[in-house]
């Protein structure tokens, strides 16, 4: 099967076939490339989707994404990004495998096919001027024997008239002697010019145009081979990324198989949890004995002798919703319906403890004061880990430049190691700065562990609820009082109030006796003891340890018979006597 001989005669379908086959791989070609673009939209499209639901740095979405859940959601997010990421995979090898391939081989293609039909124009073109020489000769020997036919028939009839002279017979003779070698010439010339023809004319359909019609078959073939390459490594290109997608989807799968809502449970206690304990039972108000009631409510030595009769510092108090109660200072003002009071502990919600200060636009405590005790001490515990990570990096730091100041003081051609000193001392300073802030957050950690109800000690009411040091309280008209759902409201005489529960906590500890020292301890850090109940330290002091750590983080120390408290046990080095009695032998 062969087109040079099966298709002598179809130059110009052959010509329009192949033109229609060009066509055809521009137009692959071009829908390749709407693909590569489409691919590229898309995976623009499917980066901007992920990024867009991504949680935003220092943000509130991002604490949230710590749930199991959240965190399933930040995983189909990532996932998605790198699924975008085969898309571009997709896009990039379909425009260098094919497009960039296939954009050249157009182009030779093209100029093949011009070069094949141009050669079969020209033999065409030869052809046809032989088979015009051909027809010119014919014509001219036609003509010429006509012509010496003519001439022969006027000698005849001049040489037959006896009226003619010799003369003009002779001419005559002479002309159709001329006019028959003139007649044999182009019979001569038209024979050799029909050999010639002839032969060309089977080189022509034989030789010429077989063979330019394979090569234009074998041109045409190659194409159709090189489509059909084309359209395999079309389909080889996204078979490529399915196992990579297949995994980013496995991701997906096994990010939401990860979620679990017992965990996310947790993490909603961890997040809310304030620290506080539930109120306690209200007290049944007897409204047969007001004259009883009115002064149980108004007077402050009152108030004192109901604390006195109750356990001391370490006891738990009773009828108490706090361990410090602003105690109603106005006669006149009527109490409330049992009634209302229940419906406003079942729906009112805790208000947290903020300062005036936050009111007005001010930045937060710097040790979380106005948080409830459970989540200041996550995020003192957070700081802490923050300062630690900080100063870690600080002393890798101090490490590389000390070791740089060795190689130099060892090969001085390296550099100069005084050029380092400026750099260390800056990074020491760095690293004492940081230990010290550390130092801080991990007294105020300290202070609120031993807090914490949780912790089962209830030895320093003064300072189990309260939530900021000493100075805020100075500078804020905030006060806590007794109300069912254990909330905290602003009062405007809170100076008289810190002088009523300075004075009761004065006499709480005025009514314990004195304990017994059972060891001596020495200040390791300075502790400004700022809270009720705490007392202040300088580093290398030697004071009296009165009562040792109950598992809470605090111990109880005395400097002379009108000082003593407590201070972090993390913060001193206590040295029991073992002769004490309820002494602890540490080893």
């Amino acid at each position: 099967m062969s087109w040079g001989t099966e298709l002598w005669d179809q130059f110009d379908n052959l010509e329009k076939h192949t033109q229609w086959g060009i066509d055809i791989l521009e137009k692959y070609i071009k829908f390749v490339k709407e693909r590569t673009e489409i691919e590229l939209s898309y995976a623009k499209q499917l980066r901007n989707l992920s990024k867009k639901y991504q949680p935003k740095k220092n943000s509130k979405e991002e604490e949230e994404y710590r749930y199991t859940a959240c965190r399933a959601f930040l995983s189909t997010l990532n996932e998605m990004n790198d699924y975008a990421g085969q898309h571009e995979v997709v896009s990039e090898n379909l425009a260098s495998q094919i497009l960039a391939g296939l954009a050249r081989y157009v182009q030779e293609l093209k100029q093949e096919r011009k070069s094949h039909f141009h050669d079969g124009r020209k033999a065409q073109q030869h052809i046809e001027t032989c088979w015009k020489q051909l027809e010119s000769s014919k014509r001219r020997f036609e003509r010429d024997c006509k012509e010496a036919d003519r001439a022969q028939q006027y000698f005849e009839k001049m040489d037959a008239d006896i009226n003619v002279t010799k003369a003009d017979v002779e001419k005559a003779r002479q002309q159709a002697q001329i006019r028959h070698q003139m007649a044999e010439d182009s019979k001569a010339d038209y024979s050799s010019n029909l050999q010639k023809f002839n032969h060309e004319q089977r080189d022509y359909y034989h030789t010429h145009i077989p063979n330019i019609f394979q090569k234009i078959q074998e041109m045409e073939e190659q194409r159709i081979v090189r489509l059909g390459e084309s359209m395999k490594t079309y389909a080889e290109v996204d078979r490529q990324v399915i196992p990579i997608i297949g995994k980013c989807l496995d991701g997906i799968v096994k990010a939401a198989e990860g979620i679990d809502g017992k965990t996310d449970s947790q993490l909603v206690i961890e997040a809310y949890k304030s620290g506080f304990e539930p109120p306690g039972d209200i007290e049944f108000e007897d409204y047969t004995q007001p004259m009883k009631r009115t002064v149980s409510e108004n007077s402050l030595s009152n108030s004192r002798a109901d604390s006195k009769a109750e356990p001391k510092f370490g006891g738990k108090p009773k009828g108490k919703l706090w361990p410090f109660i602003k105690k109603n200072k106005s006669p006149k003002q009527q109490k409330e319906p049992l009634s209302h009071r229940f419906n406003e502990f079942m729906t009112s919600k805790p208000k947290i403890h903020c300062f005036r200060s936050l009111k007005r636009g001010g930045a937060a405590p710097e040790d979380f004061s106005n948080l409830p005790p459970e989540q200041r001490r996550k995020k003192l515990q957070q700081k802490v880990d923050e300062l630690n990570k900080e100063m870690q990096k600080e002393m890798d730091q101090r490490e590389a430049i000390t070791k740089m100041k060795d190689v130099y003081l060892k090969n001085p051609q390296m550099g100069d190691p005084a050029s380092l000193d400026h750099k260390l001392t800056e990074v020491i300073q760095n690293i004492d700065k940081l230990r010290l802030e550390a130092q801080k957050f991990e007294a105020w950690l300290a202070e609120v562990e031993g807090r914490l109800p949780a912790r089962g000690e209830q030895r320093r009411q003064s300072g189990l609820y309260d939530a900021q040091p000493a100075p805020a309280v100075n500078n804020c008209a905030q006060a806590r009082e007794s109300s069912p759902d254990g909330s905290y409201t602003e009062e405007q005489s809170q100076e008289s109030e810190v002088k009523v529960l300075a004075t009761d906590f004065d006499d709480e500890f005025d009514d314990e006796e004195p304990l017994p020292a059972i060891g001596t301890c020495k200040a390791l850090y300075t502790f400004d003891g700022q809270n009720e109940g705490t007392i202040s330290v300088t580093e290398g002091e030697t004071l009296y340890v009165i009562e040792e750590d109950k598992g809470d983080g605090w111990t109880r120390i005395r400097r002379n018979e009108d000082e003593e408290g407590y201070v972090p046990t993390s913060y001193v080095e206590v040295y029991l006597d073992k002769n004490a009695k309820g002494a602890k032998t540490y080893i």
